[in-house]
């Protein structure tokens, strides 16, 4: 016996949340920025940003073009505030990786254009976690070399996440967004701390990073059913028209 494909419908929910969540984004995004925003400039860094983020949430490679300018831009502010680690990640790792990563998922796409999601085992993670304490560790230790360096250590944290959870996210491991959610975490701390310092645009990049935890819950969410409609089509019972429910 075959029933109606439930995973047809699911992927059809799944596209209007999606199509909302977008739209809450850009929304909010557009207004908090046009507040807090010191320039235009600042302005396209946080909606570049968001608009990113909330495209690979989603599992749409076209995040990652929108992310090259990101993180240009970004690097700016950075830059201004003595960061300078978030300037490197930005333009010696996000840049390069942001093409490899949009080549990556346009090869490993669904007939709904969005990439096939897939989870790390235990085992795995226990090494993403080892891996992320030691790098942190040591990057911390270099940073501190820098004499105009700001909280080497946090810097070391955030750099550190974001590559792992890039490559998690090139390899469209679901698990990323349990680092970016960390991640978000700490550069909210980061540049609230700029901010009471006086430091530039803080106040629109402590705005711009929370909209990026938001965007990581539900990112986590979102792809937690996304690996589940993966191995369902990947599955030999799947077809266009049904599960094979028995026989």
């Amino acid at each position: 016996m075959y029933r109606k494909n439930d995973a047809r419908g699911n992927i059809s929910d799944s596209s209007r949340v999606d199509r909302i969540w977008l739209v809450f984004l850009v929304v909010a995004g557009s207004i908090l920025s046009a507040v807090l925003a010191e320039s235009f400039f600042d302005m396209s860094i946080s909606l570049s940003g968001i608009l990113c983020v909330g495209l690979i949430a989603i599992g749409r490679r076209e995040g990652y073009l929108i992310g090259l300018y990101n993180s240009v831009s970004y690097s700016i502010p950075a830059y201004s505030n003595g960061l300078f680690g978030e300037v490197y990640l930005n333009l010696l790792f996000f840049v390069p990786t942001g093409i490899i990563g949009y080549v990556m998922w346009r090869r490993h796409s669904l007939q709904n254009n969005t990439v096939a999601m897939r989870k790390l085992g235990r085992s795995r993670r226990i090494i993403l976690a080892f891996i992320c304490i030691v790098s942190t560790a040591g990057l911390g230790l270099l940073l501190r070399l820098n004499p105009g360096q700001n909280a080497p250590f946090i810097d070391a944290s955030t750099n550190v996440l974001s590559i792992v959870a890039t490559f998690l996210m090139m390899w469209r491991y679901k698990e990323q967004w349990l680092l970016y959610i960390l991640l978000n975490v700490i550069t909210i701390s980061m540049w609230f701390l700029r901010l009471r310092a006086g430091g530039e645009s803080g106040g629109l990049m402590v705005l711009m990073w929370t909209i990026f935890l938001l965007n990581a819950l539900f990112g986590y969410w979102r792809w937690s059913i996304g690996t589940k409609g993966s191995e369902m089509e990947k599955s030999p019972g799947f077809t266009e028209e049904g599960i094979c429910d028995g026989v």
